[in-house]
């Protein structure tokens, strides 16, 4: 009896040390319930940047009516950086800011913007300029006293510190400022950050770098395909910011990046010159009908209904309704159908609109089929039908991933409790 009780007491402390575990303290900042938008300097600048582009910037998103549709957040990227005071708090470069963040902060504010900076979870940037990695408590107390609203916290030079670690401590420091401070963390997925960062960040980079060039977009995709399940009201998948408007895509291809990013729900962060916006590329990002699907407040992923070499299909639930792409991979055009039972999980009339064409299609039952251009995209909006079963078994969905949250976060749980039941029954027989 003695040994059940014995037993039955260390069961109840792993039991307890599992509930803490689940309820370990997380960023407090209530932001991201939506994926944040705006416009981020690194792609189209790289470090080429100074007060005046951002200003310039600033205006830009209000004259061209980006501000009023969502994108609030611009967002200075790698080397805005000077040196550290005898202090160890950080400036601006009194070269090309030398204004100071603040009176920058405070320009982007009065334009009813939000602004957000970047740092580095190492000694070193990126680029070479100076990192946070020993300093998180005084660059924190920094940003908040600059009125920081973001922060991009990249994972360069970081002296093989576990990234988890590295970033709870900023984390933890930017919960001291009390000031919500939404919370990027870019290590490039090369710790499955999906397993572990909604305890941490706001969004999270599931890749490397995007590139220009239509290769790039399809390899990021389809890193996508088995962790959608995880971006959620405050915490976001993020596969990095958007090439629309930069290098050579045709407008069918930035069509198919815009809208995929949207539906996987992925920060919307422009990347392109907005001070000399093309026409067909500002038609592009202010389809509000699209941005409505990544602002939708139910905050479902998209997933991969079916993927072949030539098209994917990738469907999701929305607050209203059910959004499809048909996205066409091949050198040609193709045609692709959307069947409602095998990669909707509904059946029934279901009413249809194009997001891109903004035209109502009518009613159909069991399916819907269309051709779409080389590189292109068509994203339906459907509504009616009546859903099927509530967890649809999308093709090789989550299995990898989710058996790998189980093993990372209960693994060493279960084992202990294996073995504490078999000390008991060993007793117990041997007696």
């Amino acid at each position: 009896m003695m040994s059940l009780k014995v037993s039955l007491s260390m069961f109840m402390t792993l039991f307890g040390l599992i509930c803490i575990i689940n309820e370990t303290n997380g960023l407090d900042n209530g932001l991201g319930r939506t994926p944040p938008m705006g416009w981020n300097s690194w792609n189209r600048f790289n470090c080429t940047i100074d007060e005046n582009l951002i200003k310039q910037t600033a205006d830009a998103l209000v004259d061209y009516g980006l501000r009023d549709i969502g994108y609030k957040y611009l967002n200075i990227d790698d080397c805005w950086m000077g040196e550290r005071d005898e202090q160890g708090y950080i400036h601006a470069s009194n070269i090309t800011f030398p204004g100071g963040i603040i009176a920058l902060a405070d320009y982007t504010h009065s334009k009813g913007l939000l602004f957000g900076i970047y740092s580095d979870a190492g000694y070193r940037t990126c680029a070479g300029r100076i990192g946070s990695l020993g300093f998180e408590d005084v660059d924190a107390i920094t940003y908040a006293s600059w009125g920081i609203d973001y922060l991009k916290y990249d994972n360069c030079y970081n002296e093989s510190i576990p990234e988890r670690q590295r970033y709870e401590i900023m984390r933890d420091m930017l919960n001291a400022t009390k000031r919500p401070i939404f919370y990027s963390i870019c290590e490039w997925g090369v710790s499955q950050p999906f397993l572990w960062a909604n305890e941490v960040g706001n969004s999270w980079r599931t890749t490397g770098d995007i590139h220009l060039g239509w290769e790039s977009i399809l390899d990021i995709l389809q890193q996508q395909h088995k962790i959608t399940q995880y971006a959620g009201p405050g915490g976001w998948n993020d596969p990095d910011m958007l090439q629309v408007g930069n290098g050579n895509l045709t407008i069918d291809e930035q069509k198919s990046h815009f809208s995929l990013w949207a539906a996987l729900k992925a920060p919307l962060l422009l990347g392109f010159d907005i001070r000399y916006p093309p026409t067909d590329v500002l038609g592009i990002v202010n389809n509000t009908e699209i941005i409505a699907i990544n602002q939708d407040p139910l905050g479902k992923s998209v997933n991969i209904a079916q993927s072949t070499k030539r098209m994917d299909v990738w469907t999701g639930e929305l607050s209203d309704g059910y959004v499809a792409l048909l996205f066409n991979k091949a050198e040609t055009s193709i045609t692709i159908n959307l069947n409602f039972t095998a990669h909707l999980n509904v059946q029934g009339e279901l009413s249809i609109r194009d997001l891109w064409e903004h035209e109502d299609k009518g009613a159909y039952n069991d399916s819907y089929s269309r051709e779409v251009p080389k590189h292109g995209i068509v994203v339906l909006k459907l509504t009616g039908g009546t859903k099927i079963k509530e967890y649809p078994d999308f093709i090789d969905q989550y299995s990898d991933a989710a058996l790998s949250e189980f093993v990372i976060k209960y693994g060493v749980f279960v084992l202990l409790l294996i073995v504490i039941v078999f000390q008991y029954y060993i007793r117990y027989f041997c007696k």
